[in-house]
């Protein structure tokens, strides 16, 4: 192979992807089989298994047992919103920004106390094991679960107060800002941190997603004259949704 030629597999995929993208292979079209793709393409069969191995882990294609391998509808990606503007009337982020974008927007969650973990020490400036709140969400749109959170907050800071418990209380369901200022605490800066990278099982399985799908991770910090009263990882499947912050010019 010279200098910058690609590997026959990535060949092979290209040209298969291209043929799924412009409509040659329209969705729930059967994928061709390994055996027509090593004839046509001249290659040998573990070319074309791995060929077909790189369309299954970028979501292209889906494997039916007993019937083969299928070309998977492509969903039109839809917007995560994320602002910078302190949503009124004391609603949760979420809750304002998907009514902001016209969804139908519902979520659960389970709180439990826990040590802090190395990573989340780390984040919130706290000692290593020192215990926190850590909640689990499900964020749905129409009943679609669209969008995965944990957060956790130093109990050092919540705990003992109204609003230990993130959706509890008389504060329940409402923003950090609200429920910290609530025990006066003024929440002035919040960082968000994007990446991607492969998702666990447990998350693709709550999101509906197949193995190998990519997901789009946001790491948010609030803090209160620097101090981080909460963290959060905010996981969204990358083939369906796209975030998009709308923030205010100073």
């Amino acid at each position: 192979m010279t200098f910058g030629e690609q590997p026959a597999y990535l060949r092979v995929a290209s040209d298969l992807r291209e043929k799924i993208v412009n409509g040659s292979l329209p969705p729930h079209t059967r994928l061709p089989s390994q055996a027509r793709i090593r004839e046509e393409y001249g290659v040998s069969d573990t070319v074309a298994l791995e060929a077909r191995k790189v369309l299954m882990a970028e979501g292209l294609v889906e494997g039916r047992s007993g019937s083969g391998t299928y070309v998977r509808e492509r969903p039109v990606p839809r917007r995560v919103a994320r602002s910078g503007f302190r949503p009124p009337s004391g609603a949760s982020p979420f809750r304002q920004e998907q009514a902001e974008e016209g969804a139908r927007g519902t979520w659960e969650s389970s709180s439990e106390q826990e040590a802090a973990t190395p990573e989340v020490a780390e984040r919130l400036g706290i000692e290593l094991g020192s215990r926190v709140m850590r909640t689990r969400y499900v964020f749905r749109d129409a009943g679609e679960a669209m969008m995965l959170s944990t957060s956790w907050e130093p109990l050092e800071v919540t705990g003992r107060t109204p609003v230990m418990l993130p959706e509890e209380g008389p504060l329940g369901g409402c923003g950090v800002v609200e429920r910290m200022a609530a025990i006066d605490i003024v929440v002035d800066n919040v960082v968000e941190e994007v990446g991607a990278r492969p998702g666990l099982a447990e998350e693709l399985l709550a999101l509906g997603g197949v193995p190998g799908h990519v997901v789009m991770v946001v790491e948010r910090t609030y803090y209160a004259s620097g101090r981080a009263v909460e963290t959060a990882d905010v996981v969204v499947p990358a083939d369906r949704y796209r975030i998009a912050y709308h923030l205010p010019v100073r």
